[in-house]
């Protein structure tokens, strides 16, 4: 199927993508058209078999969908399926314990979100998101928003906190986990302005909106997601989180220029298990490379507001230990840190 595929293909392809979801296969949706990626010296014919990528959110989300046609592509090119396997929860954590107990043959990677560098210094687990990885490349990221349903009489950042205000934990206020970014800025956001509500952690972004243009929460604080939802009038966005407006909305102020000091972006790649070989890794990397520039695969970014933020193994892999040490001084910082094993 060309890049320049029809909406109603493109739909169809979605819906499959979602349907296959729950058996974690994603398979053949898309024609496999591109050349296999030419193999690295030392790679030995690699792969030679299908590769497991772990995605850490409930199936339907920005996320999940976007690797889905990314991973199809890259497939394309490997001349070997990428099968996706969600394994959402515990903040986007699930997929961690996986890449640490998995061989280090390139056949099992995973999705890092930020949250994998936060919850090492606040939950007591036995993973390192930078010993335990072997990074391959960094992807994309997702910016952060403020959403309420359309027919909520909350209308802005100032009568929502005006509602707190007057209603303390009252305000139910969902986001797609505990511990996640949104959960974290939520929390340091009203603890400064000394409000108080109610959490209401979803598995992923996708429950999460449904939960919230449902009117089943007052208040989602949510990745970008959210998009297909403002565009089709079911919830409103109040605010981003990003450092300037977005040009897709461009009436929709950021906290920061509301005078709330607050920016939170949150970027994430693919790794597989600590030691897999670099021939391997280069291997998968172009393959990911090339898939991340096709069309398609920039379109679907677009659909969420989202853009490319490439990086390769070694720029990645110095991304990710600053993402650790970043975290771990936003941890103490917030006093969230947890006695580690």
């Amino acid at each position: 199927m060309s890049a320049a595929m029809p909406v109603a293909c493109r739909r169809r392809w979605l819906r499959a993508a979602v349907a296959c979801a729950a058996s974690g296969v994603l398979g053949p949706v898309l024609g496999s058209t591109a050349p296999p990626t030419e193999r690295a010296e030392g790679a030995d014919g690699f792969p030679r078999r299908p590769i497991a990528l772990w995605v850490p959110w409930a199936p339907g989300g920005a996320t999940d969908l976007t690797l889905r046609v990314l991973a199809e592509l890259a497939g394309q090119r490997l001349g070997q399926r990428i099968v996706i396997q969600n394994r959402g929860g515990a903040g986007g954590t699930l997929a961690m314990p996986v890449l640490q107990q998995a061989a280090p043959d390139g056949y099992t990677l995973a999705q890092m979100p930020q949250t994998v560098f936060r919850a090492r210094w606040t939950h007591p687990v036995t993973w390192d998101p930078v010993r335990d990885t072997t990074p391959i490349l960094q992807v994309s990221g997702v910016t952060f928003g403020v959403v309420v349903p359309v027919g909520s009489p909350i209308t802005s950042i100032a009568s929502l906190l005006d509602w707190a205000r007057a209603h303390p934990g009252q305000l139910s206020v969902a986001t797609n986990g505990v511990g996640t970014t949104p959960h974290v800025v939520l929390d340091e956001w009203f603890a400064k302005l000394g409000l108080s509500y109610v959490h209401v952690p979803y598995k992923g972004v996708a429950e999460q909106m449904l939960g919230v243009a449902s009117g089943q929460v007052m208040v989602g604080v949510g990745s970008n997601g959210f998009a297909p939802y403002v565009d089709t009038g079911r919830v409103r966005l109040l605010a981003t989180l990003a450092t300037k407006r977005s040009p897709r909305w461009k009436d929709v102020p950021t906290l920061h220029e509301l005078g709330h000091g607050i920016v939170a972006s949150s970027p994430y790649g693919i790794a597989g298990p600590k030691g897999v070989p670099p021939a391997v890794v280069q291997v998968l990397h172009d393959a990911f490379r090339s898939a991340m520039l096709d069309p398609l695969h920039l379109s679907e970014l677009a659909r969420y507001d989202q853009e490319l933020a490439y990086l390769g193994p070694q720029d990645y892999g110095r991304a990710m230990q600053l993402a650790l040490s970043h975290e771990q001084r936003t941890v103490e910082r917030l006093g969230l840190a947890a006695r580690q094993p």
